[in-house]
């Protein structure tokens, strides 16, 4: 992002991605005479003084879509300098809405599938936002003792199959190396074959040995890192907002945060409870998962925390 130039105040926006049950998301084309008119986008405008971004988000909306916003989370924020303005954009996912969707500035919209966006040009500043989409909502954690192996491999295999997308594979104590170098390949297999992706906790030799799509990034890594590691996917583990400002610069595509609440994994860890998550990702530019004593039915408190979604240990596999 260019330096701002000398003068130029910020402008406070809001972007709303209205996303349906099967993951089809909205944009609207700019109109005639706007800056960068016949452009897509995701539909939202300027916040006015002394209105707050949720605010701005249900007015804006119901301005150009003719809709009554009815459930909204908010979830990242990104700045962006263009020619005409300078703007900071804070983005919401929308899931909840009344009404029937029209364009009330003659402005043409469509649904639209990640997988396959057809239309264009897309605004430069939705380029991360695209990215961020990507990132499943639900991470599962393995952390599996050798000792279950391989009744582990049966969890995984099931909780993929119903649909899970994300896997962290991180042994516990007691694993042999070669064991679990196995166990890994055997998790990237059985992950592949369902269409999912595959992040290895901290070890980017066996990341890249075993086929899998990336690395996730202990905090201690992120003290060090000076580039990202070369894969198509990079998570990071964050306890704290300067840990999270690591996980940004080192261009990670998403961070854990926790723990949230109690676990027995780290009993000594002071939970940063929901207020104290919602606190440390208000400012952040790409998507944070809760973790720490997470289970599917956090799922909501997480979303109006911040949240992109859940990272989950034993919540994952059923027990």
């Amino acid at each position: 992002m260019a330096e701002q130039p000398a003068g130029r105040r910020r402008i406070a926006v809001v972007a709303a991605v209205l996303q349906q049950a099967d993951g089809r998301f909205l944009l609207a084309q700019r109109p005639p005479g706007k800056a960068y008119a016949g452009y897509w986008e995701f539909p939202g405008g300027k916040v006015e003084n002394g209105e707050s971004p949720e605010a701005a988000l249900s007015r804006e909306l119901h301005e150009e879509l003719g809709i009554e916003v009815t459930a909204a989370y908010p979830w990242l924020i990104r700045e962006f300098d263009y020619p005409h303005a300078d703007v900071r954009l804070h983005f919401f996912r929308v899931r909840g809405w009344r009404g029937e969707l029209h364009g009330r500035e003659s402005q043409a919209f469509a649904w639209q599938r990640l997988e396959a966006v057809d239309v264009a040009p897309l605004l430069p500043a939705n380029g991360p936002i695209m990215r961020a989409l990507g990132v499943p909502e639900t991470y599962g954690i393995t952390g599996f003792a050798a000792a279950e192996y391989p009744a582990a491999l049966e969890r995984i295999d099931r909780a993929l199959r119903n649909g899970l997308r994300l896997v962290q594979v991180r042994g516990s104590r007691g694993w042999p190396p070669d064991l679990f170098a196995r166990y890994t390949a055997e998790v990237v297999e059985l992950a592949h074959a369902c269409g999912a992706r595959v992040l290895v906790n901290a070890d980017i030799e066996l990341a890249r040995r075993s086929g899998a799509d990336g690395v996730h990034l202990t905090a201690t890594q992120l003290q060090g890192i000076v580039r990202r590691p070369d894969f198509p996917l990079v998570g990071a583990s964050c306890h704290d907002s300067a840990e999270l400002r690591l996980a940004e610069a080192a261009g990670a595509d998403f961070a854990v945060l926790g723990p949230v609440l109690p676990t027995p994994t780290h009993p000594d860890a002071l939970p940063l409870g929901w207020a104290g998550f919602r606190r440390l990702v208000a400012d952040t530019k790409i998507p944070v998962l809760a973790l720490g004593g997470m289970r599917p039915e956090h799922r909501e408190q997480a979303l109006e925390s911040g949240a992109h979604g859940l990272a989950m240990l034993r919540g994952a596999w059923g027990g």
